[in-house]
């Protein structure tokens, strides 16, 4: 087991891949970690979930989209919100990296780093599009509270940057 998640029967696994985050169609709920565990006892999946901030608007609809997901695979189920531990961003698996940033989503960088983005305007963020590193802080928000807006300065495209929570 990782931190992320406390259990999770591989029965499920491919049924909860199949959820989007309603916010990053392009990751599912795995892959930005937000499934704490999931197992099925009596017939019924029992699903724990954490929000990736305690405000999250989409939990109600994530977890909507989970018990349509497994009604559809045939199993009742019970959702459970978890806000201990805090999700972080070291729980967006490698893949969702890779899914965010070929959305046009840089994916978070470590904390320190991070901070040096934010807060001293360091040059470290990958454009999304060309791959340049020089580029700049637009906006300390971007479309979501968890992201910032940055520009490149070689193609000129904006894009957002998803922020590091830990």
């Amino acid at each position: 087991m990782t931190t992320t998640q406390q259990r999770i029967d591989h029965i499920l696994i491919p049924i909860l891949e199949q959820v989007s985050d309603p916010e990053i169609p392009v990751l599912s709920i795995m892959d930005m970690g937000v499934v704490r565990s999931a197992v099925v006892i009596d017939g019924v999946a029992k699903v724990e979930i954490t929000p990736t901030y305690s405000g999250c608007p989409a939990m109600d609809v994530i977890g909507d989209d989970i018990k349509k997901a497994l009604s559809d695979a045939g199993y009742q189920s019970e959702i459970d919100l978890i806000l201990y531990p805090a999700w972080t961003t070291d729980w967006i698996t490698p893949r969702g990296r890779e899914a965010l940033e070929n959305y046009g989503i840089a994916p978070p960088l470590e904390a320190e780093a991070d901070k040096d983005v934010l807060l001293h305007g360091k040059r470290i963020v990958k454009c999304t599009n060309c791959g340049s590193q020089n580029t700049r802080l637009v906006s300390q928000f971007g479309s979501t509270a968890c992201k910032a807006q940055f520009q490149c300065e070689d193609c000129q495209e904006p894009f957002d940057y998803f922020k590091c929570l830990k």
